[in-house]
């Protein structure tokens, strides 16, 4: 029987092109990956800063194709649409705005510390208004970024690497040699992420880095010395110094800033108040929007004192005149100006950059080492490169002053040879063959050269001046001069302290051409306090925070009309002085405090704010367990449960106190409050877990306890049950309760013992 050919058979089956093919997989892991990449993209490619120089991707091509167009700052001003284009055409295919847009913000001295392109025309302005089309505007390098960032860029100090489509090659990196990160700040928006760098002063910056470099052990605390905050280019005054050691440490957190204000005398005895700083937060649309809260100030009849507002800002700087009543309390009305209108403003920090290829958030002293890791790369590679050339000079340099003693002899070889080739090999190996001499012993003089390919290469190019004996003294010293450039050169390659040396010089050099003095005040103040009109006008308003933590104030009258609609929309509500303070106890056992007068008084369809705007409260983090007044609270008895069934009473005077937040529980680890009740004239507790179990006990059995206590247990619990809810029973309370939509009869419910194991009642 023939053997089947089974290669035969398998070649056979039709062969399916690339393009038909039907590749079968799972939709949600392909959707996963292809957002992951995405995502990737936007973090690494576009929207988070290098943390080596500071700038975007785009800002990057930006100044990179401006430095390749030559526009730089002793040459005329090119029209900005010559330079995106340039950009998106080379280097950055992702539309012309974002370039344009970039460009500008490049040369707003309002929103940068050192601006790194010098515009010319409209680039906008800080009061909101756009820069004109880019048609109409110029730019060009300024000397700065010429110094700093592209100085070296023809040293092969960084890789370069190939654009979009391999047509050029573009920078990986700047080879910036200040730390830009902190000098310039950041913003940007990527997937699941943000940066927000505050800019800091350039003179500053560069001491903590020298700081740095001479001692890097050295603490958060010790480097402020030298970097003391934020320095705005929109000056004001940031008051929270003391939180500053704390978000440089972790490199987050929330600075406050106000404008600097001033008073001056006005007509008919008025006051003027004069906002001369703005907070770095207002730029743009925010001065129009902190004149419109000016004027709500009086519409809602916060205060009467306002005459006149004005806004008299030029290309001098920010004047906005607010003319007030002469018997006016001024310090009373800049409170409330702090208060009510983004005169006060928080800058959030998340000093977030690529470092060494992924996303991080990193303290002022990872900063500082991040930059001095890169100007030690930087300058190894530079004076790596200029060391190979410094010898590479020497090597022709020694070979011309050799051929100079000789120059007899390598005269009658050239005029002996029939071609270069046979000089060359003449030079460099002794090999005389084919050469007509005219003297016997030049022949055997002729056959102990030794030359380099080099060095001979630049002997046959040598012009006859060159024998000039001017031109040979001049020779020698560019010999000598190049011998103390390898020394010098090895030296700062081998010895760190010299290198260190190099850096520190830089900085000083740089320090001393671009330093100006600090903009920003940095201090330490009290918390903006204000009263509307005088004491006899306190009264009581309701307290309304809905279940996303949106709270707000109304009047009594008008709450008490719609509290059907009040209790549907709205979580808590209760009675609070206008003057007095709402407290907000947290499951994980805090307790903020809010003033009333910082809350916005709305009508009842009206949005409130989001509670965290105005305490320390996390929304996305905490969940309330209960709320009520100061005046309440200090006044009266609370109970306290926790869900591993811990039990106590707590005096309300306990939790007088004057910071915005206090522990307000102990509790064990991985517990929680589950309820926080007021205490009256109840007699009896029954407390209700997940699982349906109900223990009811007297009252007089929970001790009164401090809020530091952690507190007796009040029911056992079995397997992972917990409890859920907390009821007090006396005269005048509900004798019902509902439980997973059942109704239960807590009223009738036998009495226990605290500590007891309960019943199942569902």
């Amino acid at each position: 029987m023939a053997k089947k050919d089974t290669n035969k058979e398998k070649n056979t089956a039709p062969l399916i092109p690339e393009e038909d093919r039907i590749i079968k997989t799972e939709y949600s892991e392909l959707m996963q990956k292809s957002f992951i990449d995405y995502a990737m993209s936007v973090i690494v490619a576009r929207a988070l800063p290098d943390i080596r120089d500071g700038l975007k991707p785009v800002q990057r091509r930006v100044l990179y194709s401006m430095n390749e167009l030559g526009i730089r700052s002793d040459r005329p001003h090119r029209k900005s649409a010559r330079i995106v284009g340039d950009t998106m055409g080379k280097y950055h295919p992702h539309g012309d705005s974002s370039i344009y847009d970039s460009l500008v913000v490049m040369a707003q001295d309002f929103k940068k510390e050192v601006t790194l392109v010098d515009g010319h025309g409209n680039f906008g302005n800080i009061e909101g208004d756009s820069a004109a089309a880019m048609r109409y505007t110029e730019a060009r390098l300024e000397k700065l970024t010429e110094d700093a960032f592209l100085a070296d860029l023809d040293k092969d100090v960084v890789d370069f690497v190939p654009n979009f489509d391999e047509t050029e090659k573009e920078p990986s990196v700047l080879p910036v040699r200040i730390p830009h990160f902190l000098i310039n700040g950041s913003e940007g928006i990527a997937v699941g992420m943000t940066t927000s760098t505050p800019p800091h002063n350039l003179a500053e910056a560069i001491d903590a880095q020298i700081a740095y470099l001479d001692h890097p052990e050295l603490t958060t605390r010790e480097l402020m010395q030298y970097i003391k905050g934020p320095d705005f280019p929109t000056g004001g005054i940031v008051v929270n110094q003391e939180d500053l050691e704390e978000i440089y440490e972790t490199g987050t957190g929330k600075i406050r800033v106000r404008g600097r204000v001033e008073t001056e005398k006005g007509r008919n005895g008025h006051i003027h108040l004069v906002i001369t700083e703005i907070p770095y937060t207002m730029i743009g649309a925010g001065i129009g929007k902190f004149l419109s809260d000016v004027a709500a100030l009086s519409e809602n009849k916060l205060t009467n004192d306002i005459i006149d507002i004005s806004n008299q800002s030029s290309k001098e700087g920010i004047r906005i005149v607010i003319e007030l009543k002469k018997d006016t309390d001024v310090e009373n009305f800049k409170n409330m100006l702090y208060k009510k209108t983004r005169l006060e403003d928080t800058f959030g920090v998340n000093m977030l950059a690529i470092a060494d290829g992924r996303p991080e958030t990193l303290s002022l002293k990872e900063i500082l080492r991040h930059n001095a890791d890169f100007q030690y790369q930087i300058n190894t590679r530079k004076y790596t490169n200029l060391l190979e050339k410094e010898r590479k000079k020497k090597e022709i340099q020694e070979g011309l002053i050799k051929a100079v003693d000789v120059i007899d002899l390598i005269i009658e070889i050239l005029r002996g040879s029939r071609d270069r080739k046979m000089a060359k090999a003449c030079l460099v190996e002794g090999d005389i063959t084919g050469i007509k001499f005219k003297y016997p012993e030049s022949a055997m003089m002729a056959k102990g050269l030794s030359f380099t390919p080099a060095q001979a290469d630049a002997i046959l190019d040598m012009r006859l001046y060159r024998l000039i004996g001017l031109e040979i003294e001049a020779l020698m010293k560019e010999y000598e001069e190049t011998c103390a450039n390898i020394y010098r050169y090895e030296d700062i390659l081998e010895s760190r302290r010299s290198m260190r040396a190099v850096i520190r010089k830089d900085l000083m050099a740089f320090k001393k051409k671009y330093a100006r003095e600090r903009r920003t005040e940095i201090t330490q103040a009290q918390e903006a306090v204000f009263r509307i009109g005088s004491a006899e006008e306190d009264r009581e308003l309701y307290f309304l925070m809905d279940r996303f933590s949106y709270a707000k104030t109304m009047e009594p009258s008008l709450t008490e009309r719609n509290m059907e609609a009040v209790k549907e929309s709205y979580t808590w509500y209760f009675k609070a002085r206008s003057s007095g303070k709402v407290c907000i106890f947290t499951e994980a056992g805090q307790m903020h405090t809010v003033r009333m007068q910082d809350l916005p008084a709305k009508k009842l369809r009206d949005k409130g704010t989001p509670i965290d705007n105005v305490s320390n409260y996390k929304t996305e983090a905490e969940r309330t367990v209960f709320a009520c007044s100061q005046e309440t609270l200090l006044g009266g008895r609370f109970l306290f449960v926790t869900a591993k069934g811990m039990v106590k009473i707590v005096e309300g005077s306990d939790f007088e106190a004057a910071r915005k937040t206090i522990a307000a529980a102990r509790l064990q680890e991985e517990d929680r409050i589950a309820a926080i009740l007021e205490v009256k004239d109840e007699t009896a507790l029954v407390l209700r877990t997940a699982g349906g179990i109900f223990l009811k006990f007297a009252l007089s059995e929970v001790p009164v306890q401090k809020k530091t206590a952690i507190g007796n247990h009040g029911i056992r619990l079995s397997g992972s049950d917990f409890v859920e809810a907390a009821y007090l029973i006396g005269e005048g309370h509900p004798g019902t309760v509902t439980a997973d939509g059942q109704e239960v009869d807590i009223a009738r419910m036998k009495m226990s013992k605290r500590d007891g194991k309960g019943t199942k009642k569902l």
